[in-house]
C-alpha cells in the first residue's frame, strides 16, 4: 500500500483511541490511497497513488478508454 497521496501529501496520522472510561490507547489514521491510471494535463497517462477525496473532488481527471475516445471526437 501506498503511504502518501501523489497529488495533495496525504499520509498517516497518530492519534487516539479513547475508550469509555477515557482511557487513551494510540493508533493511526490511514488515507484511503487508491492506484489509479490518470490523465496528466499534458495528455499523457501515468499511475499514481491518489487519495479517493482527491479523485471525487476532482482534482485528478481519472483515465479510461471512453475519455480518451471521446476527447479524439
Amino acid at each position: 500500500m501506498a503511504k502518501r497521496c501523489e497529488i495533495c501529501g496525504k499520509g498517516p496520522r497518530a492519534g487516539n483511541n479513547v475508550s469509555h472510561s477515557n482511557k487513551k490507547t494510540s493508533r493511526w489514521f490511514k488515507p484511503n490511497i487508491q492506484k489509479v491510471r490518470v490523465i496528466l494535463p499534458d495528455g499523457t497517462v501515468k499511475r499514481m497513488n491518489v487519495c479517493t477525496e482527491c479523485l471525487r473532488s476532482g482534482k485528478v481527471k481519472r483515465y479510461t478508454r471512453a475519455v480518451v475516445k471521446s476527447e479524439v471526437d
